[in-house]
């Protein structure tokens, strides 16, 4: 399990592969110096519901992981989450999103 560190509040603990891939999406909205909203579900074995934090650049930022090797990135889900980042609403931390394979072009 990762951990989000974010100011002075409680530690967000997220999966290592979600993580890496917020961590993404987040960074490239930082160094541009925008700031969002990330919102995420409570995870099993705490309290029902969920919760969003106001991310800003001035604001100190870690992120940890459990595994030492990064995980194989997958481009739609950050593409996904990049969009989400840039709607009204911010960051939503959805499921995966699987790569479809691009269909065949058929031969003339």
């Amino acid at each position: 399990m990762a951990t989000l560190h974010y100011g002075s509040g409680d530690p967000v603990h997220i999966g290592d592969r979600e993580l890496a891939h917020l961590k993404i999406v987040i960074a490239t909205k930082l160094r541009r110096q925008e700031s969002f909203t990330l919102s995420w579900r409570h995870p099993e074995g705490e309290p029902g519901g969920r919760s969003t934090i106001w991310l800003h650049p001035s604001i100190p930022l870690r992120f940890t992981f459990d595994e030492p090797e990064p995980p194989q990135l997958n481009m739609q889900w950050i593409e996904e989450l990049m969009h989400s980042a840039n709607s009204s609403g911010g960051i939503m931390l959805v499921d995966e999103v699987l790569e479809t394979p691009e269909p065949a072009t058929p031969s003339v």
